[in-house]
């Protein structure tokens, strides 16, 4: 710690490049921190139902595999449930396939059991009244300047009509608004239609749905609803999971892709080009005070005490980095999920990311600045002052 101000004034010798390389490390490790923490939502969630007040049954085998549609009234039947209902993925796109709109055929009831989406009454009784009605949250009506009484064609990317048509057209008979600005982001950017239209058009359904959701009487008893409703479909050819919403989409999504391997993969090239040029920057300051390592030499240095200095420069360089990095990565994360207004949901880097984070800084520190410090130890005075 003595010699700190040495290092410190080493460190900073050339403002400009510290500062860019600095730069590019927070950069490293901010996005470290984001990815580590979805990384760790997705592992999380799903361990247990228990504080949740809703429950999502799908299939166990994979989320595109639909479910008897006589299931309703067996889950209705479980001690705990108090209500049920269900849907059907619908995959819409408006207009180019690349405007895709989540779009969903669902249950009269759906959007009873959702105190976060807030329906008029009015909306409720044309929808119920309307085949081809559909409810529209209210981000999404904006976004394609749509409004009550409008006919709107969406593309099924996946369900044809009975002649093989992929055009489909709903009436907008009313706006879904989230009851909840900050974490509703979600509820009103959905496009909700007829499960029964859907049902009776698309040769490709037949009866069945693609999840239902059960409101539990007692949220500290919701493992054990989980646990009885997955049981009315044990070994058959239609077996479920019951689990938490945000569990369930987690799923969905870990059948798409493997997120660990997909982290692992764009941070591995992140920290392999943060090597290359710390180690450069590192390698280039140590050769330009060649001069000055040979005179700590002269007055009384020893050949390990200038190894430690470099070796803390390097060290110091990518801790301060790294904590800065880690630091934004725990306001950003939080910020980016108020601003989407719960569309989009990044947690604060928690305590296992700052671990293993500041770990992975000194680690790198140490690598990056090995062979320099090895150099300067062997570097003879003679030579040097040369």
């Amino acid at each position: 710690m003595k010699y700190l101000h040495l290092v410190w004034a080493a460190l900073f010798r050339r403002k400009l490049r510290t500062i860019l390389t600095l730069v590019s490390i927070i950069t490293a490790f901010l996005l470290f921190g984001l990815l580590d923490a979805v990384r760790i939502s997705f592992n999380q969630a799903g361990q247990s139902a228990n504080g949740a007040s809703r429950l999502q049954t799908g299939a166990r085998l994979s989320f595109i595999q639909t479910l008897p549609k006589a299931l309703e009234a067996r889950i209705g039947q479980v001690d705990g449930v108090q209500k049920v209902t269900y849907a059907n993925w619908f995959g819409g796109a408006y207009q180019d396939p690349r405007n895709a709109v989540f779009s969903f055929a669902v249950a009269p009831n759906y959007v009873d059991m959702y105190p976060e989406m807030r329906v008029t009454d009015e909306a409720r009784k044309a929808f119920a009244s309307t085949r081809t009605g559909a409810l529209v949250g209210e981000r999404l009506a904006q976004r394609f300047n749509w409004k009550v009484g409008d006919r709107i064609p969406l593309q099924s990317t996946i369900f044809p009509d009975r002649n093989g048509n992929k055009n489909w057209e709903f009436e907008v008979v009313g706006l879904i608004q989230a009851t909840d600005k900050k974490t509703g982001g979600w509820y009103d950017s959905i496009f909700l239609l007829n499960w029964k239209y859907f049902d009776d058009t698309t040769p490709l359904n037949q009866g069945t749905v693609g999840w239902y959701v059960t409101k539990v009487t007692d949220v500290n008893r919701a493992d054990q609803v989980a646990k009885a409703i997955d049981a009315l479909s044990a070994n058959s050819d239609h077996e479920t999971r019951t689990q938490t919403e945000q569990a369930a989409m987690s799923s969905w999504v870990k059948q798409l892709a493997d997120i660990g391997l997909i982290v692992s993969s764009i941070m591995g090239a992140v920290f392999f080009t943060l090597l290359l040029l710390a180690g450069n920057t590192m390698m280039q300051a140590v050769r330009e005070r060649t001069n000055e390592i040979a005179v700590l030499k002269t007055i009384g240095f020893s050949s390990r005490s200038v190894m430690a200095m470099v070796l803390a420069e390097s060290m110091l360089l990518l801790l301060i980095g790294g904590v800065i990095g880690l630091g934004l990565a725990s306001v950003v994360g939080p910020a980016v999920s108020a601003g989407s207004g719960g569309a989009l949901r990044l947690p604060a880097a928690g305590l296992g990311s700052w671990a293993t984070g500041v770990g992975l800084a000194l680690a790198f520190g140490a690598i990056v600045g090995a062979l320099p410090a090895w150099n300067a130890m062997r570097l003879k005075i003679v030579d040097a002052l040369r």
